[in-house]
């Protein structure tokens, strides 16, 4: 009887041992599936640009930090112990607004960036000739504009850069700076790997409003609540040049943020 006990103690022990190393080894093997998973995933699985404003006047938080973005070449926000802004304009078509943004652009001395898409190259080539030689900057936004996060070969994704850089070449005569925005947003790491590659920065932005609906535009009070409001240092400020609000309302804000102590740079300093 003894005997059995001894035994029968045994194959507990040896029971709960096994248990023990079948759950930390099962833990072990969930934990790197896991792991593989979630590096799969931030590279393929497309993103949308957020930002989470809490303080008024204070960065807001994005989906990724200055310091993760910046091994793929990649900014949303300059230094932020510096009341500096960097004003950049998304131009999907022309609709008539372009000559008053850059008319306030050039009154107050004011650089920026325009992303631009191949129909705006075809239809206005007179106004991206007019940005170059105010001294703005014109970047890549593609050349139709797609979900970028859908181009998961390097071929599909660099002909939507160099078809627009050869149109924009063909227009100006010049070679266009390899500054690159994400149509709406949306991206992946594989994207910003590949614009890399391509010798491209990429560009998100840390103050934004709604601002793109040509037939619901917002108010002049709505757009100061907002850019004025949310403003804060180092800011890349996003807007549409297809937006009436932004044309009729650009001087008297580049104004406001001046009194409020802010200057302006070129993206290009921000990189540097």
């Amino acid at each position: 009887m003894k005997m059995f006990k001894v035994v029968k103690g045994k194959k507990i022990v040896l029971t709960i041992l096994l248990c023990v190393a079948a759950y930390f080894l099962g833990g072990r093997v969930a934990m790197l599936a896991d792991t593989h998973k979630q590096e799969v995933m931030s590279r393929s699985v497309e993103e949308n640009w957020g930002l989470g404003f809490s303080t008024p006047g204070q960065p807001p938080k994005a989906n990724a930090t200055a310091e993760q973005l910046k091994q793929y070449d990649a900014y949303y926000i300059g230094d932020t112990n510096k009341k500096v802004i960097y004003l950049t304009f998304d131009a999907g078509y022309e609709n008539g607004y372009t000559s008053a943004i850059l008319d306030a652009l050039k009154k107050h001395n004011v650089p920026a960036t325009f992303f631009i898409v191949g129909n705006y190259i075809k239809t206005s080539p007179d106004l991206v000739k007019r940005m170059i030689d105010e001294g703005h900057t014109v970047g890549n936004h593609t050349y139709n504009h797609p979900n970028m996060s859908k181009m998961n070969s390097m071929e599909t994704f660099r002909k939507e850069l160099e078809d627009l850089e050869i149109a924009f070449e063909k227009a100006t005569g010049q070679k266009m700076a390899k500054y690159y925005r994400p149509p709406q947003g949306k991206y992946n790491v594989n994207n910003l790997k590949m614009a890399k590659e391509m010798g491209y920065k990429t560009f998100f932005w840390s103050l934004a409003y709604v601002d793109w609906y040509t037939d619901k535009q917002p108010t002049k009070d709505e757009a100061f609540k907002k850019l004025l409001g949310r403003i804060h240092p180092g800011a890349v400020v996003l807007l549409h040049s297809t937006s009436k609000t932004n044309a009729e309302v650009l001087d008297e804000l580049i104004g406001k943020w001046k009194e409020m102590g802010y200057t302006f740079d070129s993206l290009d300093h921000l990189v540097q």
